[in-house]
């Protein structure tokens, strides 16, 4: 389970003492209870990014390099300081060989547009970018130069694989399928209506439905969810979208039948959560003429200096 939901602390062995089994984890998991390792026992230390470009960068540079990316399969997706961006070459190889099951560097330069397409390029390594993530169980295709995949969604994802058993369900922005699958995998919902507006993510939705072996449950729709989504079918809908989020609540809304539940994701200044986003829907319910409840609000992740992306879950009558 550690692997899979990858919270497997690499940097610990997996210890045998007194007929028990120490597994390292970097947090904790679902259902189970963590503890404090008493004598854990490290594998040798792999260089760190600083110490491999030691001899051909300067103190200054040093402090601009990246203290952090994500890797999705063997893609590495790294965003780089533009005051450092001559050296993205060798941050690339530098990163290849700390990641030797790695096969390519992609540099990050964010996301576009209605399409939430990705502005990224080859820095190292192989130019083919398309790659397999397996992630709690679920198997994601995809290519992220040309498709988004943002990992620190990721429990999250977990969450929505915990809900919809026995549900019909709508995934407003479903991409390649980030909330669908765990939901169709682990919770098994009646069905899912899955729309998506960029045909390259829908391409990969569709594959990556097949590969799950979810064809029963997932009807993926390639489409703009302000006028494909389907009005009072819905137990679930989910908004996992941010920015212009609130500019589809009424679609939202509409989808679910009385007592429906929906998952609003968006962006928001921390200084106005969680009152802006329950203001959004108290607004859109108003327009509809039904009751909206909030339930639960939450923090995704950060996503901005002062801005947040946030979740409300709410019951609509």
């Amino acid at each position: 389970m550690a692997l899979q939901l990858g919270l497997l602390d690499r940097s610990r062995k997996t210890i045998s003492k007194e007929g028990y089994v120490e597994v390292p984890v970097t947090g904790p998991l679902p259902g189970l209870e963590a503890r404090l390792q008493e004598a854990p026992d490290f594998y040798d230390k792999n260089p760190e990014l600083a110490d491999l470009l030691a001899d051909s960068i300067s103190r200054v540079e040093r402090v601009l390099l990246p203290k952090g990316w994500s890797i999705l399969g063997k893609v590495i997706i790294v965003k780089v300081d533009p005051e450092i961006e001559d050296l993205v070459g060798r941050i690339g190889e530098a990163l290849l060989d700390m990641y030797p099951r790695c096969s390519t560097v992609l540099l990050d330069r964010g996301i576009e547009g209605k399409l939430r397409e990705p502005d990224r390029e080859v820095i190292a390594g192989s130019a083919e970018t398309e790659t397999v993530h397996r992630e709690d169980g679920v198997v994601f295709k995809l290519d992220p130069r040309r498709v988004m995949f943002s990992p620190g969604n990721l429990r999250e994802r977990m969450r929505m694989g915990s809900l919809g058993g026995g549900e019909t369900v709508v995934d407003m922005f479903a991409g390649i399928g980030y909330f669908t699958l765990p939901m169709a995998v682990h919770s098994r919902p009646n069905r899912i209506v899955a729309i998506e507006i960029n045909p390259i993510a829908y391409g990969y939705l569709v594959e990556n439905v097949r590969l799950n072996h979810v064809e029963d449950i997932v009807q993926p729709i390639l489409g703009d969810c302000a006028v494909a989504t389907p009005k009072g079918i819905a137990d679930r809908a989910l908004m996992g979208y941010v920015g212009t989020t609130d500019q589809y609540l009424d679609a939202g809304i509409a989808a679910l039948r009385p007592g429906g539940v929906l998952h609003y994701h968006q962006t928001v200044p921390e200084k106005l959560y969680p009152r802006k986003l329950e203001e959004d829907l108290a607004e859109a319910g108003e327009r509809a003429g039904r009751s909206v409840k909030i339930e639960r609000c939450a923090r995704v992740k950060k996503y901005s200096p002062g801005i947040l992306h946030a979740v409300v879950d709410a019951r609509v009558e």
